[in-house]
């Protein structure tokens, strides 16, 4: 796949996000800031009456600049000692966003073991209708061929039962172009899908339909192709993608272009990078805060994500209160990027493609594992370690025994050993559902080396 589409330069990025490319840096909030629990920067009081809107230019929503992304709600133990939604969680972090202007929320049937949609429709019942967009997708990627017109419409209406609606504010094909053209014929067009969803949307059940994009840009541009008025398209897009796309990823530059010409409003998906963007190394930190001290790194994502116009919509799947305060603030109103601020995160996406990082977003789409293996936190841990320099390399460094000891020690406290890389026989069944296209068995087998080094050493 080639992802060296059409390259933007820094003043282009700027017409395209709207900005002079002379805007001036400013300073942001000026409150004093402290590190919360979930690793966010918090800082100062949460406004209220300050959230940046986008309008669709097709359906006239005002829709809030942060979107809430339900891929990852809470989870609690219940009575029996098995893990369920913790809905009281999920309400309060609901309610809060929709206090705070936040009214777009995006779920799936395949969220959260299949649990999202359901919580999510509780939540949002306690609240005006008119109150909220609501976004859910058809998954049918994991369903086995034939992928039939009457599944696909039981799907379709199980959505709108567990969400406790009778008509969808957005809907979308999940996650187009994994597998090809020859995939997305056999999911929508042969079996008459689309055109069933197209006549929902022409009935005024759906009212904004769009897609979601992982994989072969043929099937990106191939859609775009279709005579069909898309309302909107969700992409992946952060200041790491908008150039060095990689695995089954595209420059988002070429996509975001794309849809700017067509008129499409843009939804993006994955703004940290799985979290990548919110935990930068010393090096990458510093940089930033020369010129924002106390804006955190997530802040400086959201804020590149959400400056293009064509953006309707950031989504961030906010599990602790701390992440959704922060995300509000930044977007409470929105501070577009600065050509100063610019050229520092052109600078931190060098000094990350240069590092060790394994790509992971922690999309779960490779879970579960048939032998119990916990791939994304595994990879998590890793790129922790990564930012943090404790991947002990030479046994002569001074910081050999430091860092051989906390990686050690932080990996059997964060991973069970029942769910490590060492149990992994390399059957390949997570590679081919990777977005990114990460080598899994080859990373794990990389891994479960480098701790047997460790342990001898």
């Amino acid at each position: 796949m080639e992802n060296n589409h059409k390259k933007t330069g820094r003043r282009d990025f700027f017409k395209i996000a709207g900005i002079g490319a002379a805007a001036a840096t400013a300073a942001f909030y000026g409150c004093k800031s402290k590190p919360s629990a979930g690793g966010i920067t918090v800082s100062g009081e949460v406004p209220t009456g300050r959230m940046t809107y986008r309008t669709n230019p097709h359906s006239g929503d005002k829709v809030s600049l942060l979107g809430y992304g339900c891929m990852r709600w809470p989870l609690r133990k219940n009575a029996n000692g098995e893990e369920e939604i913790d809905q009281d969680t999920v309400n309060e972090l609901v309610d809060y966003a929709i206090a705070h202007g936040v009214n777009y929320f995006d779920t799936a049937p395949v969220y959260v073991r299949g649990w999202s949609e359901t919580a999510t429709g509780i939540a949002l019942k306690r609240h005006p209708r008119d109150k909220f967009f609501i976004a859910t997708k058809m998954s049918n990627q994991r369903a086995d061929p034939p992928r039939t017109l009457a599944s696909g419409m039981e799907m379709y209406h199980k959505s709108m039962h567990d969400l406790q609606v009778d008509y969808l504010d957005y809907y979308l094909l999940h996650s187009v172009g994994m597998g090809g053209i020859a995939e997305l014929r056999s999911r929508f067009f042969d079996n008459g899908l689309l055109h069933y969803l197209l006549e929902e949307r022409r009935a005024g059940r759906i009212r904004n339909l769009g897609f979601s994009y992982h994989g072969e840009v043929e099937v990106f541009d191939y859609l775009l192709a279709q005579d069909i008025q898309w309302d909107f398209v969700q992409i992946q897009l952060n200041y790491v993608d908008w150039k060095n796309a990689s695995g089954w990823n595209t420059n988002a530059e070429y996509l975001y272009n794309e849809l700017r010409k067509k008129n499409v409003p843009a939804v993006i998906m994955e703004p940290l990078l799985g979290g990548r963007l919110s935990r930068l190394p010393a090096h990458s930190l510093a940089l930033l805060k020369q010129i924002r001290p106390e804006d955190s790194p997530a802040s400086w994502a959201f804020r590149y994500a959400g400056s293009p116009e064509n953006v309707l919509t950031v989504l961030s799947g906010m599990v602790y209160m701390e992440h959704l305060q922060e995300n509000i603030r930044t977007y409470s109103p929105l501070e577009t990027l600065g050509e100063q601020e610019y050229a520092a995160l052109e600078k931190v996406t060098e000094l990350m493609l240069h590092s060790d990082f394994i790509p992971c977003t922690d999309c779960q789409y490779c879970m579960p594992c048939p032998y119990g293996i916990d791939i994304p936190g595994i990879f998590t841990h890793y790129n922790r370690c990564v930012n943090e320099g404790n991947i002990p390399k030479d046994a002569q460094d001074e910081n050999y025994r430091r860092a051989r000891r906390a990686f050690l020690v932080s990996f059997d406290r964060g991973i069970p050993k029942e769910r490590q890389f060492s149990h992994c026989i390399g059957c390949s069944l997570c590679s081919w559902k990777c977005p990114q296209r990460i080598p899994i068995p080859e990373n794990m087998e990389r891994l479960d080396k480098l701790v047997e080094q460790l342990k001898q050493g």
